[in-house]
């Protein structure tokens, strides 16, 4: 039976990180939801089951250690993170070649794909070692685990970095019951899967074994097992959510 935790869950207005905050909630944890659209406050109105909801902006990366310190000042300590804010820009629907790709475009997706991720370990890390227990669940991406046509260049970089910098994490932190693992989601439907054309979502269905785009509760069950108590000696894995569309 998993014990009652507190979870920070990023990006979690809309999409895939409302169904996770909506999920952990239903699994009996405290959430704390957490993103740049002020429709963070009511998807936690919504979701219920003591869910609150704190917006801020990863883009400021300085205030991200003190962001996190004042949740845990006024919430407690932070048991699970899941770090699933992300961003992948299109222009006209269709991803920039990396030739055209200008430098603060680059720098955006990096600061809020990745180096977000790590200021909120960072800061989260020192409560969890001390308590000996915690869980980070980080949001990679098939763009990660292979070349990708649809996400551009800043994007998949920012994934595989994620996973990189997770591995690392786990190695660093499994002695005090810390669990580091990333989920690799396919093409999911989401609003952030809605910036291309139906035309090119439905070539891409014609590529999953399974049939179908994935559903965020597809991912939020992922995250749930991975935020478990069960899941203890798992530590420093990629769980592929991708209906088949990539094996490995």
């Amino acid at each position: 039976m998993n014990q009652t935790r507190t979870a920070l869950v990023t990006g979690a207005a809309r999409g895939i990180g409302a169904d996770i905050a909506r999920r952990l909630a239903g699994d009996g944890h405290r959430v704390i939801l957490t993103d740049v659209l002020e429709e963070v406050t009511q998807t936690a109105q919504d979701i219920g089951l003591g869910a609150v909801a704190v917006p801020f902006d990863l883009a400021q990366l300085p205030q991200i250690e003190p962001f996190v310190q004042s949740l845990i000042a006024t919430h407690g300590p932070i048991d699970i993170i899941v770090n699933n804010a992300g961003i992948s820009p299109k222009h006209d629907g269709k991803r920039a070649p990396a030739q055209d790709t200008d430098l603060a475009e680059w720098q955006a997706v990096l600061d809020i794909n990745l180096t977000a991720a790590f200021l909120i370990c960072k800061a989260a890390l020192p409560d969890m070692r001390a308590r000996k227990w915690g869980r980070i669940v980080n949001m990679a991406s098939q763009a990660a685990r292979t070349r990708s046509t649809v996400a551009g260049s800043h994007y998949a970089a920012s994934k595989a970095g994620l996973v990189g910098f997770s591995r690392t994490l786990a190695g660093e932190v499994g002695l005090d019951g810390i669990t580091v693992n990333c989920i690799a989601p396919g093409r999911i439907d989401t609003p952030m899967a809605s910036g291309v054309s139906d035309a090119v979502n439905a070539a891409y269905v014609q590529t999953i074994p399974v049939g179908r785009i994935g559903t965020t509760a597809d991912v939020a069950h992922a995250v749930a097992y991975f935020a478990s108590e069960e899941a203890g000696f798992v530590t420093g894995t990629v769980m592929d959510v991708n209906g088949g569309h990539f094996m490995t």
